[in-house]
């Protein structure tokens, strides 16, 4: 993994290819997808970058904003990460997630935090394997605007 670039996905096109991958982890529609990613950079200031193998082809994804809070200051917090299935165990979520560290360093942040579903095990010792802590719940409460999927 050492030619590998990570790079923020921004036109149409690029989204349209963040697609197939994004949608394993929220199974959303393409036209929808690309009309809510819309909507959460213009409301929150929401960033999607993509990691490219060193055949240039996307392999993994993550979706965050930086935003601040009376808790946490200002941090970053991941909507988003995914790696192709095809090709998860390969050291791609890794190397995103790390980066993902380091934008927020850069950026003066305190943490990096994301919310996790309770039944995905597999996802908490990946984030406890990269000394991230799992240290709350987030509750949910629906309400009566249809969600997207």
């Amino acid at each position: 993994m050492e030619n590998e670039s990570i790079d923020e996905l921004t036109s149409e096109s690029e989204l349209r290819e963040a697609y197939p991958i994004i949608s394993q982890l929220r199974p959303v529609e393409e036209e929808k997808f690309l009309e809510l990613a819309a909507e959460m950079r213009d409301e929150s200031g929401y960033r999607l970058y993509g990691l490219r193998d060193e055949n240039g082809s996307l392999v993994a994804v993550t979706g965050f904003v930086k935003q601040t809070n009376l808790y946490s200051g200002s941090h970053v917090w991941i909507h988003d990460l995914v790696v192709d299935e095809p090709v998860r165990g390969n050291g791609y979520g890794s190397k995103l997630l790390s980066w993902v560290f380091n934008w927020g360093e850069e950026r003066d942040c305190t943490c990096v935090e994301l919310a996790s579903g309770l039944w995905r095990e597999d996802a908490h010792r990946f984030y406890e394997d990269l000394d991230m802590e799992k240290y709350c719940y987030t509750f949910q409460k629906s309400l009566n605007a249809e969600s997207p999927y």
